[in-house]
């Protein structure tokens, strides 16, 4: 089988076009994704600003790992207590890090982990308290060498 130049030109276009709007729909797929487990998670509810403190580095020089960690500022009693947070990386094509359970024998909400972020990107922190109140904190992460592909 010959190939021309020209069927060797149009090929190679082909996949371009390909990658640029496969990726541009990875992009739209993730965000839509993200949008939907914040709805899931909140039930429809405004999150706000405060009682959560996410910490996560400013510059991770490796996306493979990326230390994140999150405190809620709460009694832990029965009747005030976080009951969940959860992490999500909004840049990530599957954005859900995961969610923590808590009770009130828990004695405080906090947690860490490391993360893996496929580039520089926001990563969230919700939580979810007793009364069903959201609250949320949003740092961004710069990746200097890739992740997860980037």
């Amino acid at each position: 089988m010959n190939v021309t130049r020209r069927q060797t030109f149009m090929l190679g276009a082909g996949a371009v076009a390909f990658a640029t709007l496969g990726s541009q729909a990875t992009i739209a797929f993730a965000s839509e994704e993200s949008d939907k487990l914040i709805a899931e998670f909140s039930g429809g509810k405004e999150a706000t600003a405060g009682k959560i403190k996410l910490k996560a580095p400013e510059i991770a020089e490796n996306g493979n790992t990326v230390p994140i960690s999150f405190t809620v500022d709460s009694p832990m009693t029965a009747d005030n207590h976080v009951a969940s947070v959860m992490l999500l990386a909004l840049g990530n094509p599957g954005p859900a890090v995961g969610t923590f359970n808590f009770t009130p024998m828990s004695g405080e909400a906090a947690a860490s982990t490391r993360i893996r972020l496929a580039k520089t990107q926001e990563v969230l922190a919700m939580a979810k308290m007793s009364d069903g109140s959201i609250f949320m904190d949003k740092k961004t992460v710069k990746v200097t060498i890739g992740g997860c592909g980037g």
